[in-house]
C-alpha cells in the first residue's frame, strides 16, 4: 500500500508496537487522540493516515521519543494530514459497491455542476472563496467517473423526497438536477429510489449514512456530521447500518415508482 495513496503499513505497525508495549488498548489510545477504536485500528493496518493531532499526542503517551513524528514526517510529508472525507473518497473511487442513504441535499456523487456550485455557495462557516468552490466543483463532478469505470459498480441511492423538492440554486437548477438523476439512474447498475413525505417514520431517521464494499469485498460504512467523517468497520455496528439500509428499500418506493415522482417534481417547476 502507497503511503502517499492512503496510510502507511510502516508506520501502523510502529504505532501498534508502541501501544502494546505501553499496554494500552485500542479504545484507551482512541480516547487521547478522540478516534474511534475502528479509526485508531485502520491507522495501524496501514489503511488510512493519521489525523489531527494523533501522531502528536500517541508519541507522548506512547513514550515513542519522536519516534512516532519522524516516520509520519518521512511517510506522510510534513504533518501528513488530511480532511477527513479524503480517506472515504478513496475508497469510493475504487468501491465494487455503493450503497447511499441522504436525508438533506442531493449526494455529492450525484450532483451536476451548477448544484454543486449552488452548495458550495450557501451560506456555510467558513466561508470559502471563489477559487476553492470553483476548485471543488471541479472535484465533486468528478466523482461520476464511479458510474463508468469498468467493472462497474453496483450503486443504490435512497433520497429523501426533501432533497428533490428543496430549491437549492433555484428551480432551473433544480430542475437540471432532477434531470441528471434521472440519466443516472437508467444505467443498469444504478437503482435510485425516494423516501416519500408521507411515510411517517422509517428506518434511517437517525442520519444519512454512505456503505461501500471494496474490490476484495471487505464492507465498510462511512459517516459524516458537522465537525468530520469516520468509517465503521467493526461488528455490530458495521451490520447493523447494513441492515438498516436494506430495511429503508424496503420501505421506500421501488426504482420505477421513483423515477416517476422525480419526473412529476421536474414537471411542476
Amino acid at each position: 500500500m502507497h503511503s502517499g495513496e492512503r496510510g502507511s503499513e510502516t508506520f501502523g505497525a510502529l504505532l501498534r508496537f508502541y501501544r502494546e508495549r505501553a499496554g494500552l488498548t485500542l479504545e484507551a489510545l482512541g480516547a487521547h487522540v478522540q478516534y474511534s477504536k475502528s479509526q485508531v485500528a485502520m491507522v495501524e493496518r496501514g489503511e488510512r493516515s493519521p489525523k489531527g493531532k494523533l501522531v502528536e499526542i500517541a508519541d507522548q503517551v506512547l513514550g515513542a521519543q519522536g519516534a512516532l513524528t519522524l516516520l509520519a514526517e518521512k511517510e506522510f510529508g510534513g504533518s501528513g494530514l488530511r480532511p477527513w472525507t479524503e480517506d472515504y473518497l478513496a475508497e469510493e473511487k475504487k468501491a465494487s459497491a455503493l450503497h447511499v442513504y441522504q436525508s438533506h441535499v442531493v449526494p455529492g456523487s450525484l450532483q451536476t455542476e451548477a448544484y454543486a456550485r449552488a452548495v458550495y455557495n450557501c451560506n456555510c462557516y467558513p466561508t470559502l472563496d471563489d477559487d476553492e468552490v470553483e476548485k471543488r466543483v471541479v472535484d465533486r463532478v468528478g466523482r461520476q467517473r464511479l458510474f463508468h469505470r469498468k467493472p462497474a459498480p453496483n450503486v443504490s441511492y435512497v433520497l429523501e423526497e426533501s432533497t428533490l423538492t428543496r430549491p437549492i440554486g433555484g428551480p432551473p437548477v433544480l430542475k437540471e438536477q432532477l434531470h441528471h438523476i434521472l440519466d443516472i439512474g437508467r444505467l443498469r447498475h444504478v437503482e435510485i429510489q425516494v423516501m416519500p413525505h408521507a411515510r411517517q417514520t422509517h428506518a434511517g431517521l437517525n442520519g444519512s449514512m454512505i456503505l461501500l464494499e471494496t474490490p476484495e469485498r471487505r464492507q465498510l460504512a462511512y459517516v459524516e456530521g458537522p465537525s468530520g467523517g469516520y468509517f465503521v468497520c467493526e461488528q455490530p455496528y458495521l451490520g447493523d447500518l447494513f441492515g438498516k439500509y436494506g430495511i429503508l428499500r424496503a420501505q421506500a418506493l421501488n426504482p420505477e415508482e421513483s423515477a416517476r415522482l422525480i419526473e412529476q417534481v421536474a414537471q411542476e417547476l
